[in-house]
């Protein structure tokens, strides 16, 4: 995929005030934005999302892992979303498209270029990360999460506080890698011990540490969630000049997560 210098970015949006054309100008641009990533992505799903670090080569056991759980849940129908990047993005974006499932990409400007990997059916790039993560979770009905850094730290407590506050629901989140996360995990049981969440707030987070163990916690719940999400599912309006997104969906749309040996 050809690479694109660098787009500039606004620092001046969060320093405080500025005049108020700017600040208008900034609302414009924020609204663009959203309804830019309503319009591609009204037809894209049900997703699962995953997230994870941009940093991992093809040849990390996490990278493949990525990938052949993404087949798993592509085959069974759903479109895999990811930041669009390098890393774990591309492996999950790679495994959805080994089996033919859509493939979804919404990236982001950064002050070093990250260019949107080679595997998308449909690719975004957002100036924000609100906006992005905002469409991340509108358009996913369940989070894969990977081993990551501080922004997949970042993406993974919104969702736990988005769920805990009520603001979304039956929203399971998978942490892939017990050893990885298990620092993590002690932390929220000491907030558990200490009051400071519910013990109840945390039924929807499940922990796997291989490909047969997360194809078993969500093979049931993906099912349940695809035949709920498929009764809200809109069809396009040519007065509203939409057309289908990109890619392919199985037709097993019933079928269970099953186990794979594709290359």
């Amino acid at each position: 995929m050809p690479r694109h210098p660098a787009r500039p970015i606004d620092l001046s949006f969060l320093e405080g005030p500025r005049n108020r054309w700017q600040e208008f100008r900034t609302v414009v641009s924020i609204a663009r934005e959203f309804v830019r990533g309503f319009r591609k992505l009204h037809f894209v799903g049900p997703c699962v999302t995953f997230f994870g670090s941009a940093r991992f080569k093809e040849d990390h056991p996490y990278y493949n892992d990525a990938r052949e759980l993404a087949r798993r849940i592509g085959r069974v129908g759903f479109t895999i979303m990811t930041g669009g990047g390098p890393g774990i993005m591309e492996a999950a974006n790679r495994g959805a498209r080994d089996v033919g499932a859509r493939s979804v990409g919404c990236n982001i400007v950064l002050p070093h270029e990250q260019a949107a990997n080679p595997y998308l059916d449909v690719s975004l790039t957002f100036e924000r990360f609100f906006v992005r993560k905002v469409l991340l979770v509108k358009y996913s009905i369940c989070f894969v999460v990977m081993p990551g850094g501080a922004g997949t730290l970042d993406e993974l407590f919104e969702t736990i506080t988005l769920i805990q506050t009520g603001k979304v629901k039956d929203f399971p989140i998978l942490l892939y890698g017990k050893d990885y996360w298990g620092p993590m995990l002690r932390q929220l049981e000491r907030m558990v011990a200490e009051g400071t969440i519910g013990r109840r707030e945390l039924e929807f987070v499940f922990v796997a540490d291989n490909v047969e163990e997360a194809t078993h916690l969500l093979q049931d719940r993906l099912v349940a969630m695809w035949q709920a999400a498929r009764k809200r599912k809109d069809t396009p309006k040519w007065w509203f000049l939409e057309q289908r997104a990109n890619g392919q969906r199985s037709a097993q749309t019933s079928a269970r997560i099953t186990t794979s040996s594709t290359p």
